[in-house]
């Protein structure tokens, strides 16, 4: 039987060569919208790994020139005091500008046992800055005051770098090489992945490492954790207190979760657009075997009645037909997986090779639907043809 169809198939492969084109572009199209798709879903199921409600950045400029460093010190201590103790905070830390859902990134390098880890975010934070964000830790504890009479740097590493440089064995007290591999750093904790970048994105590798007092100074960030249901009244106490502390800086207070609000749709809006089109691509390619189908059927009636004149049922020649398509989408799908596979070889997306193994699945079970469904209705009008009618008008 399959024999058969396919020297038929053969027989007419300039009819079939539009059909299978349409059928490879399709599943180009959805295989790359899928990719995206079950990248943004992996990434979405997974936890935040942080509380971002009630906390508001508060950034600021112009900072004041101070002559000694413990001048410096005094003047944001005595800032953070001041915060801490209105009534409607909860938390207080200074923060790097990469904070969470901001527009900001700070990467670097580290090494160890002779590997280089490129393209590390590398987060500087205080001593509260778990209190603020509500961190959990896998391993070890948060940076003390200790911490800065220690003899290596204190790092904290993120879930994603440590089974990347240490598989299952822990990595609390291990010692890990700077961007030069000069100076140690030495892990004192593991804290659970943060998605910095919005719900659709993964954590990548993150380091996080404390400001001291020789870069207190250059900080132009606070994040502020209040209580729940503090409103717009307090925002402009909290503005106006800092707009007299720091004479002639500019001083913007933002919302963490509005900010990831802004974040999410800087993904799903291009998303969105895309599937758009691709929806329209589809229903042009069904729209079109629908028609190949129907006039392949209008050219074969002869064909047709002759099966049905010696004894062929209508079930019969409505799987043939069937058969067919699927046949060619098969063909077709040969060729795409072809290209398919050559995505994560070549790191196309640079997406991992897990999500191009699962959309390449469902584009195979998309484009198998399609054809199925476009090839049912010309299939049942095949069958219903009569034979005399048919030889008749051939």
């Amino acid at each position: 039987m399959f024999k058969h169809l396919f020297k038929l198939l053969w027989n007419k492969k300039k009819q079939n060569f539009l059909f299978l084109s349409e059928i490879l572009v399709s599943f180009l199209v959805i295989f790359t919208v899928c990719s995206f798709l079950v990248f943004y879903y992996q990434n979405y199921s997974r936890p935040m790994g942080f509380e971002y409600k009630q906390v508001w950045p508060i950034s600021y400029s112009n900072v004041p020139q101070f002559k000694t460093t413990d001048s410096a010190v005094a003047y944001f201590d005595n800032l953070r005091q001041s915060i801490q103790a209105m009534p409607k905070v909860e938390a207080v830390s200074f923060a790097s500008g990469n904070f969470p859902f901001s527009n900001s990134t700070m990467s670097t390098g580290i090494h160890y046992k002779g590997k280089k880890y490129d393209r590390v975010n590398n987060y500087r934070v205080d001593k509260d800055y778990d209190k603020v964000m509500t961190i959990s830790l896998l391993e070890g504890r948060w940076f003390n005051a200790n911490d800065a009479v220690g003899k290596d740097k204190p790092i904290l590493i993120n879930e994603t770098l440590k089974k990347a440089m240490f598989g299952d064995r822990p990595a609390t007290g291990q010692l890990i090489g700077d961007y030069n591999d000069k100076e140690k750093m030495k892990v004192i904790g593991v804290m659970k992945d943060i998605k910095a970048n919005g719900d659709y994105w993964p954590a990548g590798n993150a380091m996080f490492v404390p400001i001291d007092t020789g870069t207190i100074k250059w900080q132009n960030n606070i994040l502020v954790k209040v209580k729940p249901g503090t409103d717009a009244t307090f925002e402009g106490k909290l503005n106006k207190f800092m707009a007299n502390y720091m004479k002639n800086s500019t001083i913007e207070i933002s919302h963490l979760d509005q900010m990831r609000d802004s974040k999410n749709s800087e993904t799903l809006i291009p998303m969105i657009i895309f599937i758009i089109v691709a929806s329209f691509l589809v229903i042009n390619v069904a729209l079109g075997l629908f028609g190949v189908l129907w006039y392949n059927i209008n050219k074969r009636k002869g064909e047709i009645g002759l099966r049905r004149a010696i004894g062929a049922s209508g079930k019969s020649v409505a799987y043939q037909l069937v058969g067919e398509s699927l046949i060619l989408a098969t063909m077709a799908l040969i060729v795409g997986c072809f290209f398919a596979v050559q995505f994560p070889l070549l790191h196309v997306f640079n997406l991992p090779a897990n999500v191009y193994v699962i959309a390449m699945l469902l584009s195979i079970c998309f484009i198998y639907l399609l054809v199925f469904i476009c090839s049912l209705y010309p299939g049942k009008q095949a069958a219903a043809i009569h034979p005399a009618i048919a030889l008749h008008e051939d």
